[in-house]
């Protein structure tokens, strides 16, 4: 058999780009999960790849035999908060499995991160919702634990149809409303308004410890103004769009939001992304509040798409139960993985 070469892609590349971004797609919808895979779109990784923002950093390799593209490694990490950890993902063509090709990209993907000082990978790993929370019987999650990775957190992929009834909208509006008189809402399309950029760049970078994370420990994401800007720029490249809730403090201060984003490339889907309250708010309804309000603004301005896409830690009660009153089912298991790699010697 051909040895394995692995080389490294460049997004700028159609030659270098298109196979790698063929291979992680077809992997990502093969097998059972494929139904409610949530690839992302060729130009969406296209463009996060090449994001020049230097706090971010998005490195990918394609692992081929004989000219034929059979294994991709796809690694993401930050430069200035949680620098010991890398996001990693490989996928494996669904006709060259069994081959070793993707433990080979996995210690490739390896060497790269200690290269970096990066001692944490952390993935994700999707298996049917039939299942169960175990796993037991995903290959996915099989081959992850025999590769040294452990299961770190629970999650569910729920899936929400579209329109959710107006009638259900308005009593759970009605249901929260005495309950955050006091902070009103603001929901909008695309970037923040300029008079809440700041307090809602600084929110958003606690939801990463705000968040139920299980056995995967962060720190608090660096969030200023330049870097959430500089993100929501990359998201307009990517043909995506926010649809975006907040609910204000007194004094203006943002303290809760939601955001929903749809993309170009799936003129159907929404995906959830965040939805988080500050812990010296909570109490008031508001994340039932936002939750509701973005979904009437995404039906009202966006009546193509027909679903809401979301995954929640299996141990954040609160959301599941508010997800529950809008309709979301169950559809799929994530279990979010990481393993700890060891130190380098010292010179």
């Amino acid at each position: 058999m051909s040895e394995l070469q692995i080389v490294a892609v460049d997004p700028s590349d159609p030659v270098s780009f298109d196979p790698f971004y063929d291979v992680y797609a077809a992997a990502g919808r093969h097998g059972a999960q494929g139904e409610f895979a949530t690839v992302w779109q060729r130009n969406e990784v296209r463009v996060a790849m090449q994001d020049p923002d230097p706090s971010d950093f998005r490195l990918g390799w394609t692992g081929s035999v004989d000219g034929h593209a059979v294994v991709t490694g796809w690694t993401h990490g930050s430069t200035v908060d949680n620098t010991d950890i890398l996001d990693v993902a490989i996928h494996c063509a669904p006709d060259d499995r069994g081959h070793g090709y993707a433990a080979a990209m996995l210690a490739h993907v390896e060497r790269e991160a200690r290269e970096r000082g990066r001692i944490r990978l952390v993935g994700e790993v999707n298996w049917p919702y039939a299942l169960g929370a175990s796993g037991s019987g995903s290959p996915d999650l099989t081959w992850a634990l025999r590769n040294g990775f452990e299961l770190g957190l629970l999650d569910v992929q729920r899936r929400l149809p579209l329109p959710v009834p107006t009638a259900l909208l308005d009593e759970l509006a009605a249901e929260a409303a005495p309950h955050h008189a006091a902070y009103p809402l603001v929901s909008f399309l695309g970037p923040v308004p300029d008079e809440l950029v700041e307090s809602w760049a600084a929110l958003t970078a606690t939801l990463m410890t705000e968040a139920p994370m299980g056995e995967i420990e962060r720190e608090p994401a660096v969030i200023d103004v330049d870097r959430f800007r500089a993100e929501e720029a990359m998201i307009e490249r990517q043909g995506r769009l926010k649809v975006s809730t907040g609910a204000l403090a007194p004094d203006g201060t943002l303290v809760a939001y939601s955001d929903l984003v749809l993309t170009v490339h799936e003129a159907e889907r929404a995906y959830q992304w965040g939805t988080l309250v500050r812990p010296d708010h909570r109490g008031h309804r508001l994340g039932l509040a936002v939750k509701v309000a973005n979904l009437r603004q995404l039906q009202e301005t966006q009546p193509d798409i027909s679903t809401v896409v979301t995954f929640n830690a299996d141990v954040n009660a609160a959301m599941v139960a508010v997800n529950d009153r809008l309709g979301f089912r169950p559809v799929q298991w994530m279990g979010e993985v990481q393993k700890t790699l060891a130190r380098p010697p010292l010179a």
